[in-house]
């Protein structure tokens, strides 16, 4: 039998994946680790984290699932993407890694822009804007802030390819992964030379990049005894976790979209061709299908939302809940429910860790507009649905604007087992939201990347088109939707009159 693993690094924890030559899963399991915000709007990792979290979770399901060593034919990689892992002449890691949600480096983005030439200029050498997430601002902030950790630096890597530095020996990444450093020609699927050299940034910094299903080394020994595999097993080029998520939920052809609520949103559109926002408002990267690209728009705190909302302000429920053996969330989307579409006036606006599409501000804020003493807990939560949603929307706006065709929705991530919160996205954007039959996201799509570089199936789309299908259907509600059109240009407006406001408050931060 063979069988392909797939590992997913994520801000929360790592998750390992197990399929056969079929697609069927065979096993999963999860690891956690901790992040640090050692001040506002930072977020560091520690990459040895991930690499106990991958030995783990691997372990785990190959237990479960009663493997043999040999079993393993491959592993595909995936992770969050942007964050930034320095390592020395002894690959050594020099610092902890800065994660895609952190928002330190604006003076970078500016002087990115200033050493391209300009804002135009540059989207024309890497088809995106310089965003405070990306790598590339890190590593001039790592330059302008702490010199003599960048001296030491001699390889900077992706999350997932650390952890696959660590399998294989090889410094080696791909090319959906690599789009959101900022530094690659995403039209050629290469390194800008240009870019690099107005950077005054080294090639010889950065790992050769693959694309997606290639084979990208082999399990050196001392990786393949920690893992309990073989040395026979290969490691693909995997993806970044928005690609990755879109090959596990079967977004690897034209015309269809799909919208994943986790931690962040992100709204993810194939596209054949090369199509770039010349506002530079959305992404344009390369897919996890060969000679292909996407575009997508993201929100930084959508899940994430929800997330803060129960971990600081109910305690107490979670922990009855729990007690129970109830979902926290379970409780929390009931009274929602009993809230109507609007919550009585009520807004949130999700930008609690800045936001990125469309706004591109780091200083953005969240909160709620249109308190009263008639709300309940049920309209907060139920604003904060719909924020998030709104936000959403303002991605599919775009794309409807470019031109770029939509034929299907597919919600995928936490809000998509949300009955609910799926009925918010029908109604908000007026079109039908499908569900398909597996829910792993991005461990199942690096998963199917493995098995394609592995030899079980020819390509990416042959492999989606035999393991993924849709299982469900949610139509808009017709007069919600008609209000929800009238909130969100009420919603859209909030953002402009507050935006000023933002900066003011984040210069009396410091």
């Amino acid at each position: 039998m063979s069988v392909f693993v797939g590992i997913d690094i994520g801000t929360s924890g790592t998750k390992a994946l197990a399929i056969d030559e079929s697609g069927r899963i065979l096993a999963d399991a999860m690891e956690t680790y901790p992040s640090y915000v050692p001040k506002p709007l930072w977020s560091e990792q520690e990459p040895e984290d991930w690499w106990r979290a991958t030995v783990a979770s691997i372990r785990k399901v190959v237990r479960k699932a009663k493997l043999k060593p040999a079993d393993v034919r491959g592993i595909g990689l995936s992770g969050q993407m942007h964050g930034s892992v320095f390592l020395d002449k002894n690959d050594q890691v020099i610092r902890r890694a800065i994660l895609w949600n952190d928002q330190r480096t604006a003076a970078e983005c500016a002087e990115i822009e200033d050493r391209a030439g300009g804002r135009k200029r540059l989207i024309k050498m890497v088809a995106n804007p310089a965003l405070t997430g990306f790598t590339a601002p890190k590593i001039l902030w790592l330059r302008n802030h702490e010199p003599r950790h960048f001296e030491k630096t001699r390889k900077i890597l992706l999350p997932k390819d650390e952890v696959r530095r660590r399998l294989t020996g090889e410094y080696a990444t791909e090319v959906s992964d690599a789009s959101g450093m900022l530094l690659l020609d995403v039209a050629k699927r290469s390194w800008s030379k240009k870019l690099l050299t107005a950077l005054d940034l080294d090639v010889d910094l950065f790992a050769r990049c693959y694309e997606s299903e290639d084979v990208t080394g082999q399990l050196t020994p001392r990786a393949a005894k920690t893992l309990g595999l073989t040395t026979d097993c290969v490691v693909v080029g995997g993806a970044g976790d928005c690609a990755a998520g879109a090959v596990g939920t079967g977004i690897v052809n034209r015309g269809v979209l799909s919208t994943s609520i986790g931690t962040s949103g992100v709204v993810f559109v194939h596209s054949d061709e090369v199509k770039i926002d010349p506002e530079g408002r959305v992404h344009t990267f390369c897919h996890a299908v060969r000679g292909k690209w996407h575009m997508m728009g993201v929100t930084l705190s959508a899940g994430g939302s929800l997330q803060w909302f129960r971990n600081e302000l109910c305690r107490a429920d979670a922990a009855a809940a729990k007690r129970k053996k109830q979902e926290v969330y379970d409780v929390l989307t009931a009274e929602a429910a009993e809230a109507p579409p609007g919550s009585h006036g009520l807004f949130f606006l999700p930008y609690l860790s800045g936001e990125r599409t469309p706004h591109a501000d780091p200083d953005a804020r969240g909160c709620f507009v249109g308190l009263t003493h008639a709300h309940t807990r049920g309209h907060l939560v139920r604003a904060i649905m719909e924020g998030v949603t709104y936000s959403l929307r303002e991605s599919l706006e775009i794309f409807d604007g470019l031109g770029v065709p939509v034929r299907q929705i597919r919600a995928s991530g936490g809000g998509a087992r949300s009955p609910f919160w799926r009925q918010i996205q029908a109604d908000c954007f007026g079109r039908k939201v499908v569900t398909i039959n597996t829910e792993e996201g991005p461990a199942y799509g690096v998963a199917l990347l493995a098995a394609v570089g592995g030899g079980a199936f020819k390509d990416v789309p042959e492999a989606c088109a035999a393991t993924i299908h849709v299982v469900s259907e949610t139509a808009p509600n017709r007069k919600v939707k008609r209000y929800y059109d009238r909130a969100f240009a009420v919603y859209q407006q909030l953002y402009r009159s507050l935006k000023d406001d933002f900066r003011r408050i984040g210069e009396l931060e410091g």
